[in-house]
């Protein structure tokens, strides 16, 4: 007995050591990328915000159907002025690019229900409902493939507002909480126990799963070649048999790789994703994670919406996000036309001049092995036996000597990036002094690539 309880054990780990590796594999290209673009596109373009004349009271633009309690026929209405005759995929794909984004996220369809693809599960789409007529994922899947930039697809599964019972009352809304009777369930789902016009509930919600959203995910999973991500969103009031449904296409694609939004807790996905914000390192569990953040205030477009975050802030975020083994998915919302706003182009462009100099401090790389400095971040690479560090520098010192603390290591080399300009520097017990020019390079961060002897 004992003998086959060791064979048990070495096969189980056999077993967990091939899931591993096979996790690790799908994961690859994804942990090297660390910077994608995420695109909120919708009918919700057509408002841009505003409703009978008045902007929204909250939320993003893509929120309007719900937060103006928009009856059915009506939304639908917009439809019919949703006419992107300015979309140029290759465009949208080259701007990423040029941004150093190694990735793409476009809402296949959002909690609208509104399929930017030909779906033959629902005549709410861009090729039935509205003037253009034409698949809106075809080109860009063409466009990705030829640019070399990896393709997802979000896909708002148990929140649809317009497909007959997206939304509809359920009657396990109190089934898996503690205290079916609190106060806090009954908060919870005030938004969420039926949808505002009946002509959303004709249906249950089993019968939507099964005839809308199990075959549309079908549909994305084979009309468009290899799709790397499935975006998940908003796992309300999910139930295990039906994210098993949604599951199962995902066979098709056998290296596609998910988020943690089906259902929660019991599909994990392969990685977590927090949302405007970005973690500490307190918050980190050691999982795969990645950041989803807007520009501006709201991911869908709104005409309206002037807070936009500055380049600086968007690339110190992005190095901040790479500093702790995070990636980071910054949004676009682009118009009912099909354009990008101005604003997001300036950003994107703003984005890209930094990481065609100092690109290799974020792609490929891990979080930093050294503890918090007050001065920017650390990104760290693997060369064979040695390692490499990345200091992002925020804030330039202005009497010429940096400081990084927890650096003991044999250096070999250092130099700012850019400029291969050497850099002195001198060990005083566990902390490193590196004597730097005068200027960095970058107002936004400068960076001195460290080569270590040996692996920190």
């Amino acid at each position: 007995m004992r003998k086959i309880a060791c064979l048990l054990a070495v096969l189980l780990a056999a077993q967990s050591l091939s899931a591993q590796q096979s996790n690790d594999e799908r994961m690859k290209w994804w942990r090297e990328a660390r910077f994608g673009m995420f695109i909120h596109w919708g009918v919700y373009a057509v408002p841009a915000g505003t409703y009978k004349g008045y902007p929204m009271a909250r939320g993003g633009g893509e929120w309007i159907m719900n937060r103006s309690k928009i009856p059915v026929a009506e939304y639908q209405g917009y439809a019919k002025q949703f006419n992107p005759v300015k979309y140029n995929a290759e465009e949208w794909v080259k701007m990423a690019k040029d941004a150093g984004m190694k990735y793409i996220v476009i809402t296949a369809k959002h909690h609208d229900g509104f399929a930017l693809f030909n779906s033959k599960a629902s005549k709410w789409d861009i090729t039935d409902a509205t003037p253009y007529g034409r698949d809106l994922l075809k080109p860009l899947a063409e466009a990705c493939k030829k640019q070399g930039i990896k393709l997802g697809f979000y896909y708002s599964q148990a929140q649809d507002w317009n497909n007959p019972g997206g939304s509809a009352a359920r009657k396990d809304m109190r089934e898996g909480w503690p205290n079916p009777d609190s106060a806090k369930i009954d908060a919870y789902t005030k938004d969420h126990r039926g949808h505002w016009d009946p002509a959303q509930e004709t249906k249950t919600f089993d019968q939507y799963i099964h005839d809308v959203a199990a075959p549309q995910v079908k549909e994305l999973l084979t009309n468009y070649g290899e799709v790397a991500v499935l975006w998940w969103d908003t796992p309300t009031n999910m139930t295990d048999e039906a994210a098993k449904q949604l599951q199962e296409p995902l066979a098709i694609q056998p290296n596609i790789i998910t988020n943690d939004r089906l259902k929660r807790p019991n599909f994990p996905g392969d990685y977590k994703t927090p949302e405007q914000k970005i973690p500490n390192l307190s918050e980190l569990d050691g999982r795969d994670w990645e950041t989803c953040m807007t520009m501006n205030g709201t991911w869908g477009f709104k005409s309206y919406d002037h807070k936009w975050k500055s380049v600086e802030t968007l690339v110190r975020n992005l190095v901040d996000i790479a500093s702790k083994g995070g990636n980071y998915l910054l949004n676009v919302g682009p118009t009912a036309e099909g354009e990008f706003p101005a604003e997001s182009i300036r950003s994107l462009k703003g984005i890209g001049a930094w990481m065609k100099v100092n690109g290799e401090a974020i792609y490929g790389t891990k979080g930093s092995p050294l503890k918090p400095q007050s001065w920017g971040r650390v990104t760290r690479k693997q060369d064979g036996g040695n390692t490499v560090l990345y200091l992002s520098v925020f804030e330039w010192p202005a009497n010429g000597s940096l400081e990084v603390a927890g650096l003991n290591k044999k250096i070999k080399n250092a130099s700012v990036i850019g400029t291969n300009a050497a850099v002195k520097f001198s060990n005083g017990g566990d902390n490193t002094m590196f004597t730097v020019p005068a200027k960095g390079t970058n107002d936004i961060a400068t960076v001195i690539k460290v080569e270590l002897d040996g692996i920190l």
